[in-house]
């Protein structure tokens, strides 16, 4: 029978510098560590509770003790699947289950998975909202990373945009709205955002607004975020976005997540890979379907003002696959 130990705690990783979205600003990042441990070898999953969702460390705590028991007697991760809704509680209880399973067998986890050999990967590098003179003083200070992505609210949108564009006239752009803009604002800022060369909007409208996108033929392609958390929401996500943001929190794990990637690509959707600010930990599990992705948003450990040991490195605007003493 199988015998393993289960523990879930909340940490709390102090960031570098203020992270500002249209929600709000934070200064650290919360997070929720599991580690499962058989045999004398422990694996370790992380996720972020994201309040949007009603989320909070002590929600995902609860979530996990109440399964924990089932885990310990050898719940695998497909009947987790079955057992946990979608959300960041299964996220890092699967990561944990992932890790572990490398690390028992020798196997790494992205050959478990079967995918390709993991590589560096360029990732987007976020500039949070500010004024257009601070975020194009935010763009200059990233000379030389190849891909920016401006979080913005319904203000300045263009101009903001245009500042960042003058300092980083060759980087690639992407704006992110996180659900803060009209149907109006949308269709009025779409030209000036294409001439400026963004290449992707993330989440432009409330998530319960979507049907207002309905039929808009964008010269900038929409990528679904809040939107999207399962393969479930793709039918009525088409025609409405062209990208689909996968995150780990969202899908519930790397397992659903490679789930999502596969019913994206089949329904035609351009996928991209996001997460929360977050420790390399959170991160390690979703650099392994970057490869996957036309676009790659994991930069939350650079927020921190210190992350984990054995962190990822980051090297030249790409991501480094995770070393196997961080994860997998």
């Amino acid at each position: 029978m199988t015998v393993r130990r289960v523990t879930a705690r909340h940490e709390t990783w102090p960031l570098s510098r203020p992270f500002a979205i249209s929600r709000g600003t934070k200064t650290a990042a919360e997070v929720v560590v599991v580690t499962v441990t058989e045999a004398g070898v422990t694996g370790r999953g992380e996720c972020v509770p994201y309040p949007r969702y009603g989320e909070t460390p002590e929600s995902i705590l609860t979530q996990v003790h109440a399964v924990a028991a089932a885990v310990a007697s050898g719940l695998d991760r497909q009947a987790l699947l079955r057992q946990m809704p979608p959300g960041a509680a299964r996220n890092a209880i699967d990561g944990a289950l992932w890790d572990l399973e490398a690390k028992s067998s020798g196997i790494p986890a992205w050959q478990r998975a079967g995918l390709s050999p993991p590589g560096p990967v360029v990732t987007a590098v976020t500039i949070g909202i500010d004024t257009p003179d601070a975020m194009a003083a935010a763009a200059r200070s990233l000379t030389g990373q190849p891909l920016l992505k401006l979080k913005l609210d319904r203000h300045a949108v263009v101009d903001r945009v245009a500042a960042v564009r003058q300092a980083a006239p060759v980087a690639r752009l992407l704006v992110d709205a996180n659900e803060s803009w009209s149907r109006a604002l949308l269709a009025d800022v779409l030209p000036g955002l294409a001439d400026l060369g963004v290449e992707l909007i993330e989440q432009p409208l409330p998530a319960d607004r979507d049907g207002e996108l309905e039929g808009l033929a964008p010269m900038v392609p929409l990528a679904a975020d809040e939107s999207c958390h399962t393969p479930a929401d793709l039918p009525r996500l088409a025609g409405r976005y062209q990208a689909v943001n996968v995150k780990l929190d969202k899908a519930g794990g790397l397992t659903a997540a490679l789930d999502l990637v596969d019913a994206a690509e089949r329904a035609g959707f351009q996928v991209m890979v996001g997460c929360m600010v977050a420790t390399s930990l959170a991160i390690a599990p979703a650099l392994l379907i970057a490869g996957r992705a036309r676009w790659v948003d994991l930069d939350g450990p650079l927020w921190l003002r210190h992350d984990r040991e054995h962190g990822i490195h980051f090297t030249g605007g790409a991501a480094e696959p995770p070393p196997p003493a961080l994860w997998g």
